[in-house]
């Protein structure tokens, strides 16, 4: 497996982006880091404007949205099997977990990354920060008392653990959550936990 970790969007390295494409192209975009937000009209724009990018790179889109696989794993799991990329874009970083355990999406990327397989994961802001063995300190940039999916799950703290430090992104940029970033530098340093900064445009190939 091979990853494009982006702080924003596509961010600065859309070369190098071209070069990890595997020959499958089916890309599974991911939006569900946005189920906390009621404004559906900025979500379909947000969402067009971003598949329009995938559209550039001759990549061939579907949106997979994992409410539609709760409690439904081995479904999601025969469904990205058909795909060679998957990007999961950013928002609220304890929405997405939480419906990454609720649709099994979490056990499924971590078999995958384990299995070493050949596919992109891509992704921005919350798509990369909850590849991270914890969430910590991230609590100081997102919500984390959002549950857009009820009460059946709390807080989810633990990360995927597919890198073995966490990242911050937006750091010193000029992104609404950049603020907040120093307070989670102060955090990870205080609670010696490994971690990255990324700036928006800055990218982490591996």
């Amino acid at each position: 497996m091979k990853f494009y970790l982006s702080s924003y969007k596509f961010g600065n390295e859309i070369e190098e982006l071209k070069k990890l494409i595997p020959k499958n192209k089916k890309t599974a975009y991911i939006s569900n880091a946005l189920d906390f937000s009621d404004d559906l009209e900025r979500r379909r724009k947000g969402e067009e404007s971003a598949i329009e990018q995938f559209k550039n790179l001759n990549l061939d889109v579907e949106i997979i949205d994992l409410r539609e696989y709760f409690n439904q794993k081995d479904k999601l799991e025969k469904k990205l099997n058909a795909f060679g990329i998957i990007w999961v874009r950013g928002g609220n970083c304890f929405v997405l977990r939480q419906a990454m355990k609720l649709s099994g999406f979490d056990n499924i990327l971590k078999n995958l990354a384990e299995k070493n397989v050949d596919i992109l994961y891509g992704g921005d802001s919350a798509g990369i920060c909850v590849l991270a063995p914890t969430l910590k300190g991230i609590d100081l940039i997102d919500d984390l008392t959002q549950r857009p999916y009820g009460k059946q799950i709390g807080t989810i703290w633990e990360g995927l653990g597919i890198l073995n430090y966490s990242i911050i992104p937006h750091y010193n940029s000029d992104h609404p959550e950049s603020k907040d970033t120093d307070k989670t530098v102060r955090y990870m340093i205080k609670n010696k936990i490994l971690f990255k900064v990324l700036e928006d445009g800055e990218v982490i190939i591996k």
